[in-house]
């Protein structure tokens, strides 16, 4: 039996179903079109910049660091630019050992390169790009492109590399450079926003020294340059830049050539000196010996060199000069003195008898030798070095008013010289002594531990910056300069040269005619003192005073001798000194180490010294080798004319003095450009600096 169908219901159903469908393409149609609406109307520009930003990137350009010269304008500091091979582990496809295993048949990798790349692995996030080798050949930076699409996040950039071009010389002063480390970048982080933005693409920052200290000025202000990019992250082609500019060069007091007699005349003995202009407080020599080869830490320095220097009985990282504490000795003796006319404890005529020897509580205080000098007064006690007399004066001084009076003159204080690190050492005193123990019988202060203080031993403790600073307020009747290392700053740019802003200087309350007693007495001490047979025939009028400081203590029924003790436990040799004595302009500091007599080791120095800055005469090559032996007195051989001395000296292990001179030249003329480290698509030569 045939079925009927219902025709009209099956169109009304097929139009309803005709009419939903509609319905439904309308609204995915309008859902498209209000999509479209959203897209390309109401969010355009945001989604236009983000779409720039995959296609383009915006790079740091990292400026190039400025220069550090010599008060003559000889470079000290100086860039050049090569090629480095870095890993960025975050990118790595497979991993890292494989790929330096694989990385090492096309560039040679040594132990020492994987070494110091798993130390700055440990300092680095996983995103940053850390070199496995640096300075690579053009030979060996063509290897790698022809291979580079094997090795997914490594890759070849050109960097900028500091140089330093004298290698050891005046390493203390001037520093180094070295990557920025997981601690020092949290330290910029908690910077301005505005000083961290500057320090973007930066992998670098000083560490040490003027390099340290004025880390701001020489870094300069950072770039940027907008690249498209490929799928692959690769820099295609540059869209924009603004130009980074260089640091600013900075201008040290330091008078290199005088450094390096200086460093010179030490040979391996070790020690420090000061040099200082009293009228200004500029440092001229500023030496601590042994040195270091800053060039080691410029791309990392390896665990062999590390340990050679670091373990050193000898401590060549230690910067004597700034942090190295000595007692003074007979030094301190014409500081006494002038606090004794100050104070009142003593007159200039008042003799004081010296029998070899000074007894206090059951303890005899000997002198040189145990041999007596007599009668002495003020200006004998100095020119003789009477210990006796210095016995005494302790002792009516006592400890707190010597540090009353000795604590403006600097002693035990910070000079506040323009480079980090600087130490206090010790001017003792019963608060101090007080503060710095911890079990009650050593909180108290003894009658006879004042006694030792006067001729510059016991607990008294300073630097040769510190001794040196108050040997120029008594050259410079009382005036207080703080020392200062950089003179000015030179815009890179403009070479406009822009003096430091210093400090008025202080006056201190002192007598002329009590310090103008102490000075002639100290040059005294080179014309018929300790320093006589140092100074004869100089040209000029000098005034000094030797020491020689205890490394050791010596048991009082004991007698030093010198080849019975290590070499480490020897007495120090000291000299402070100023001249011309009518109008000092320059004033020495000096310790050699475990040397013994000041007037046989620290004078001949000093003599030196002077002859070259007063009457511009260098010391023949016979006299150099007597003086770092030390068995020279006054000069021997034919002086050379300074200014006619060769310069600049032969470094080994550093860049060739030709090569450096003319980078220097080249950096000087004109400011200094270097393609900035980026991902590039084809290898070019690195810039030249």
């Amino acid at each position: 039996m045939t079925e009927l169908r219902n025709i009209e219901a099956d169109l009304s159903r097929f139009r309803g179903r005709i009419l939903a469908a509609s319905v439904v393409v309308l609204a995915c149609f309008a859902l498209l079109a209000a999509r479209l609406v959203w897209l390309q109307v109401v969010r355009h520009d945001e989604l236009a910049e983000q779409a720039e930003a995959n296609r383009t990137a915006i790079v740091p350009i990292v400026p190039n660091r400025g220069l550090i010269v010599d008060r003559n304008g000889i470079v000290l500091a100086s860039n050049y630019s090569a090629y480095t091979l870095e890993i960025q582990p975050s990118r790595l496809d497979r991993p890292l050992d494989q790929v330096i295993e694989e990385l090492g048949h096309i560039i040679e990798i040594q132990a020492r390169d994987k070494r110091r790349f798993r130390k700055l692995q440990e300092e680095s996030k996983s995103i940053d790009s850390i070199p496995i080798r640096t300075k690579l050949s053009d030979e060996e930076v063509a290897r790698f492109a022809a291979q580079r699409f094997r090795f997914p996040g490594v890759d070849i950039k050109a960097r900028l590399f500091r140089n330093y071009p004298w290698g050891e010389l005046a390493s203390h002063v001037i520093g180094y450079i070295g990557r920025i480390n997981l601690a020092e970048k949290r330290q910029i982080e908690e910077w301005p926003e505005e000083e961290q933005a500057n320090y973007r693409g930066t992998e670098y920052i000083g560490k040490l020294g003027v390099e340290q200290s004025f880390e701001k000025t020489l870094h300069g202000t950072t770039g940027v340059e907008q690249v498209e990019t490929s799928a692959g992250g690769r820099a295609v082609r540059k869209l924009a830049s603004s130009a980074a500019t260089p640091g600013n060069t900075v201008v040290l007091s330091i008078d290199i050539k005088l450094q390096r007699l200086v460093e010179d005349m030490y040979g391996e003995r070790r020690g420090a000196l000061v040099a200082l202009d009293p009228k200004s407080g500029e440092v001229l020599a500023f030496v601590s010996k042994p040195t270091f080869d800053p060039n080691l830490f410029v791309d990392g320095i390896d665990s062999e060199n590390w340990a050679m220097l670091n373990d050193s009985i000898d401590k060549p990282l230690l910067n004597r000069a700034l942090r190295g504490t000595y007692p003074p000795g007979s030094t301190y003796k014409p500081f006494m003195a002038l606090g004794a006319l100050t104070t009142g404890k003593r007159s200039a005529t008042q003799v004081i008898m010296d029998g070899g020897s000074w007894s206090f509580g059951g303890h005899v205080f000997r002198s040189h030798g145990d041999t007596g000098l007599g009668p002495v007064d003020l200006h004998a006690s100095i020119v003789k070095s009477s210990n006796v007399y210095y016995y005494s004066l302790a002792n009516e001084m006592g400890v707190d008013l010597m540090h009353d009076f000795m604590k403006p003159l600097g002693f035990g204080q910070i000079t506040g010289i323009d480079i980090f690190g600087e130490v206090r050492g010790v001017l003792p005193s019963q608060e101090w002594k007080r503060n710095y123990y911890r079990r009650p019988e050593q909180k108290r202060w003894y009658a006879g531990e004042t006694i030792s203080l006067g001729i510059g031993q016991g607990y008294n403790s300073f630097t040769m910056l510190q001794l040196a600073q108050a040997t120029a307020v008594l050259a410079n009747d009382g005036v207080k300069h703080r020392p200062h290392l950089v003179i000015a700053t030179q815009d890179a740019l403009t070479r406009q040269r822009v003096p430091v802003p210093r400090e008025q200087p202080e006056t201190l309350p002192l007598k002329p005619d009590h310090m103008a007693l102490v000075r002639k007495a100290m040059v005294g001490v080179t014309q018929g003192g300790t320093s006589t047979r140092v100074f004869a025939g100089a040209g000029y009028l000098s005034g000094g005073k030797t020491g020689t400081a205890q490394a050791v203590t010596i048991g009082q029924r004991e007698k030093y001798n010198a080849t019975k003790l290590e070499e480490h436990q020897r007495d120090h040799s000291l000299y402070i000194a100023f001249a011309p004595a009518e109008d000092p302009k320059i004033v020495i500091a000096a310790v050699v180490e475990n040397a013994g007599f000041g007037a046989a080791h620290a004078a001949p120095i000093a003599r030196r010294i002077f002859d070259y800055w007063l009457l511009n005469q260098y010391p023949s090559e016979e006299d150099l080798a007597a003086v770092r032996k030390g068995l020279a007195a006054a000069p021997i051989g034919k002086p050379r004319l300074a200014s006619e001395v060769g310069w600049p000296p032969a470094v080994p292990g550093v860049l060739p003095p030709a090569a450096a001179a003319s980078a220097a030249a080249a950096a000087a003329a004109s400011p200094q450009k270097l393609t900035p480290a980026l991902p590039v698509a084809a290898v070019s030569r690195p810039p030249t600096p």
